[in-house]
């Protein structure tokens, strides 16, 4: 199957780098309906809408994922829309039934982002416990069983540790079948087996092809052992120059007007986060100052230079095991047109023998 392609939606003020270089990119309404409007015209498939309650990474203004999409499947008729929900501030049996009608209204656009947390400030200041870390995995795992059982059984009951559903339906329910997507992130232990028991896609951070490959080949064994299977998202920023050394440039000047403070407080949160979990392996383990300044790695995907360059990495992270990319720019007024453009037509079935010839001559 051909790669599919997503994009981080601009929701929140600042972008998706944490640095003051200059951006053609907003967060209100009508950009971001303009901008769906233009991925799903150039060959996206997906756009994900992130979810933040506080400033953590440079957004000091954000707006509710659930909510946008909502609004977002109204204005658009091909792609997919994903809510990121964190578990620990909804209820299970609200989030199926607003996941429900958004499918229904949007004729089977619907798809969630399962987050199991990592910013505990967050859950301070909403006054919601905060969990050790592999019961905030626990926790989740929950979420979907009861998500998928809303989402597919006529009458649902469910007693686990954190969820009871003493007899509950919902009509009418999704029309994407069997239900809804499922995606959810982690790098841990206890995330890695998340997905493999019940999630459709797993998300990776920005990597490299070795160790994008590695993640992917031990989740898949889990998901076997577990008779399913798992599709894989893979984070990656995109500068598409002319030239190599014009994107590089672009990666230099972003990082050259990185916040350092803002950098260095992301830097300790998300180690924290690491730090608590079994293994002392979280979502940033080896992050250091330059790939933190993009929030999910996506700097160490190294989509740089011009269209056929990015289009050979993509390649090489297909082969890997990747099904998705989940792309993110500087600039997205032209940024993402240029890629939707230049660069997925040469991931298509007819592209790819083309950039096959390009690359053996």
């Amino acid at each position: 199957m051909t790669i599919r392609f997503g994009y981080w939606m601009p929701l929140g003020s600042g972008g998706m780098v944490i640095s003051s270089i200059a951006q053609r990119t907003d967060w209100s309404l009508d950009y971001n309906i303009r901008l769906a409007q233009v991925a799903e015209d150039l060959g996206f498939d997906y756009g994900l809408a992130p979810a933040r309650f506080i400033a953590s990474h440079g957004w000091e203004l954000q707006q509710e994922a659930v909510t946008c999409t909502a609004i977002l499947a109204a204005q658009t008729k091909r792609l997919k829309l994903i809510s990121a929900v964190h578990t620990g501030f909804w209820h299970p049996a609200m989030v199926a039934k607003m996941g429900a009608t958004i499918d229904v209204y949007s004729k089977g656009r619907f798809a969630i982002n399962i987050l199991s947390a990592w910013f505990k400030e967050e859950f301070r200041a909403f006054g919601e416990p905060w969990l050790d870390h592999d019961e905030r995995y626990r926790r989740s795992e929950e979420f979907i069983q009861v998500l998928k059982g809303l989402w597919t059984q006529k009458s649902l009951t469910f007693k686990g540790d954190f969820y009871r559903i003493n007899e509950g339906w919902l009509k009418p329910r999704p029309i994407s079948s069997p239900h809804p997507e499922i995606f959810q992130g982690g790098n841990s232990k206890a995330a890695r087996r998340m997905a493999a028991k019940h999630s459709d896609w797993y998300f990776l951070n920005g990597n490299s092809v070795e160790g994008v490959k590695e993640q992917i080949d031990e989740v898949r064994a889990l998901a076997k052992a577990e008779g399913r299977s798992v599709k894989f998202g893979l984070n990656g920023f995109v500068i598409q120059r002319d030239s190599e050394r014009e994107a590089l440039e672009q990666l230099e000047a972003i990082i050259a007007k990185a916040d350092p403070k803002i950098v260095q407080s992301f830097a300790d949160q998300v180690k924290n986060a690491g730090a608590s979990t079994a293994e002392k392996i979280g979502m940033w383990a080896n992050a250091d100052f330059a790939n933190l300044v993009q929030p999910n790695d996506g700097f160490k995907t190294r989509l740089f230079g011009p269209p056929e360059v990015i289009a050979e990495r993509i390649r090489a992270y297909e082969a890997a095991g990747v099904d998705m990319m989940l792309c993110a720019f500087l600039n997205y007024t032209d940024e993402l047109p240029a890629f939707g453009r230049e660069v997925v037509p040469l991931l298509q079935d007819v592209g790819a023998e083309k950039l096959l010839e390009t690359v053996e001559a």
